[in-house]
């Protein structure tokens, strides 16, 4: 058996290698163990997302409204939701949405596997491969996951009640009657009235947009997640936990990518749910309706759901990736 030293790690071509504890910072692909990585991830990555869910929901509504007709902001649509439409309400579509388990495999499969092809080739710099890899993992990912997001996203604002003057509108662009219907059959309901309108291609409406929306989205974050944790490693005392390093990196890199990506996010989201024509068309809607508001709007949430999520799934998926390495590299990870 092999034993693994820095120097003999470093002829052996693994990365990341902390030249002053002789540590391995990032944990590669081929170094884990996949028969534990795979269903530990899954099981990290529904519990963030049941813990998350409630704003992606009130995110999606805010950014679908016009100005601020129905939400002053996320604690606003919060009280709102309980009120007319119970805690369950912060759940609705949930259960399909929860279908990006699935894409979310492929999505740290294609991820990792990009980086490793990437090194293999003779690129070193950890951000340009994390910018690779998360572009193309995103693309990978939302090709699988758009359709099962149509679905989930016309499930979350049916039953919105909106504030028109004095009366009051439920939310039903679909004209479904989801009354004493239960979830799968309301989806179902879904599903026919999308494939009748517009076929199969309606159910990767707003394809492109989320193709232009995530994947910057995705490249940009773990290209920052790198560099935040690169430089976090630079100035951080010797021997500061490495995974703490990584859970402060991820918040960071998701408010820096928020901030970037927030009109693109706001397009994609009306795109899918109120048929607003093509991209640029929607973006001229958007722009004569908030003008630079397309920067804020819906920001407080996403900025929210972006930092815990972060920090929640980079906790999650750096532990998944220490418990599931092998084991004659156990002793040169540091937690």
């Amino acid at each position: 058996m092999l034993v693994t030293t820095p120097k003999t790690m470093e002829s052996l071509g693994v990365p990341n290698i902390d030249s002053s504890s002789g540590y391995i910072r990032t944990i590669e692909w081929d170094m884990m163990n996949k028969h534990k990585f795979f269903p530990l991830s899954m099981l990290s990555s529904f519990s963030v997302r049941c813990m998350l869910y409630p704003f992606t929901l009130i995110k999606t509504r805010i950014q679908i409204q016009k100005r601020s007709e129905v939400y002053k902001g996320t604690f606003d649509a919060f009280q709102k939701i309980v009120k007319h439409e119970g805690v369950r309400g912060l759940y609705k579509g949930f259960w399909m949405s929860a279908f990006q388990l699935v894409s979310g495999i492929c999505y740290i499969t294609t991820y990792e596997n990009v980086r490793h092809f990437l090194q293999q080739r003779g690129v070193k710099d950890s951000q340009v491969r994390a910018l690779a890899g998360g572009a193309c993992a995103s693309l990978v990912g939302q090709t699988i996951i758009v359709p099962f997001d149509v679905i989930s996203q016309h499930m979350m604002v049916l039953g919105q009640v909106e504030s028109h003057g004095r009366s009051k509108v439920v939310v039903n662009p679909l004209k479904i009657n989801y009354h004493g219907r239960t979830k799968p059959q309301i989806a179902f309901d879904i599903v026919q009235n999308v494939y009748k309108m517009d076929g199969l291609k309606g159910f990767y409406r707003g394809y492109l947009a989320s193709i232009s929306a995530y994947v910057p989205n995705s490249a940009l974050w773990w290209s920052f997640y790198h560099f935040y944790q690169n430089q976090l490693a630079r100035f951080s005392p010797e021997g500061t936990s490495t995974l703490l390093l990584q859970c402060i990196a991820a918040p960071l890199g998701g408010v820096t990518t928020v901030l970037l990506t927030n009109p693109l996010d706001i397009v994609r989201a009306r795109l899918q749910v109120q048929r607003a024509g093509n991209f640029g068309h929607t973006f001229k809607i958007l722009w004569a309706e908030e003008q630079f508001g397309i920067f804020t709007k819906g920001l407080s949430p996403r900025l929210f759901q972006s930092v815990i999520f972060s920090f929640t799934i980079i906790l999650g998926y750096e532990s998944v990736k220490r418990f599931s390495v092998n084991e004659e590299y156990k002793k040169e990870v540091k937690w």
